[in-house]
């Protein structure tokens, strides 16, 4: 559920816009600014960080964190306006048949749309979200049938991630070529 002030179309797909990567980068900076030596990583994820892939035009961007208890996490986040998203999913999520906890926050209205996912580093989530992007940029098959598929569900009904049936794919493609999940600080 969105906030009011988010707009009703948010499965919108669009093709891959140039302007994402410094987008992120953007963000990337204000949220390293905000939370200093409280965030282990910031990672550009999702959809708009896969060059080529069609996309909702929503930068997602990952923030890995030592833990999720820590009470200093929420407020440099919203003191910058981000808003902690209320809604169940937003808070606990199902990777590799472990239940992790994570928080997502919306920009303040009116600001660049994005998500900023805060998980624990190393656990399954956080190493989803690098696995899966990287999978998409490194296979032009794999990218092709997810951003088909984006533009298909985009126009139907909305479906779990979990039902979306790539991981087998990034899995096996992470095996055969040795694929770890970078640590520090990165922006790519």
């Amino acid at each position: 559920m969105p906030f009011p002030d988010e707009a009703a179309d948010a499965l919108v797909v669009v093709e891959y816009r140039p302007s994402w990567p410094t987008d992120f980068s953007r963000l990337a900076s204000v949220l390293r600014r905000a939370l200093g030596d409280l965030a282990v990583a910031v990672d550009h994820v999702g959809s708009t960080s896969v060059p080529g892939l069609a996309a909702k035009d929503c930068v997602d961007v990952q923030v890995r964190v030592d833990s999720l208890d820590e009470p200093r996490l929420v407020p440099p986040l919203t003191a910058i306006g981000f808003r902690l998203r209320p809604e169940p999913w937003n808070h606990c999520e199902v990777s590799a048949g472990h239940h992790c906890p994570k928080l997502v926050f919306a920009p303040r209205p009116g600001a660049r749309r994005c998500n900023v996912h805060l998980r624990e580093d190393g656990r399954p989530n956080a190493r989803y979200a690098l696995l899966f992007r990287d999978y998409l940029r490194a296979s032009s098959t794999a990218r092709e049938a997810w951003g088909a598929f984006k533009q298909r569900l985009a126009l139907s009904v909305p479906a779990r991630l979990a039902d979306y049936g790539q991981m087998e794919g990034a899995e096996r493609w992470a095996a055969e070529t040795g694929w770890e999940a970078a640590t520090g600080w990165e922006a790519r």
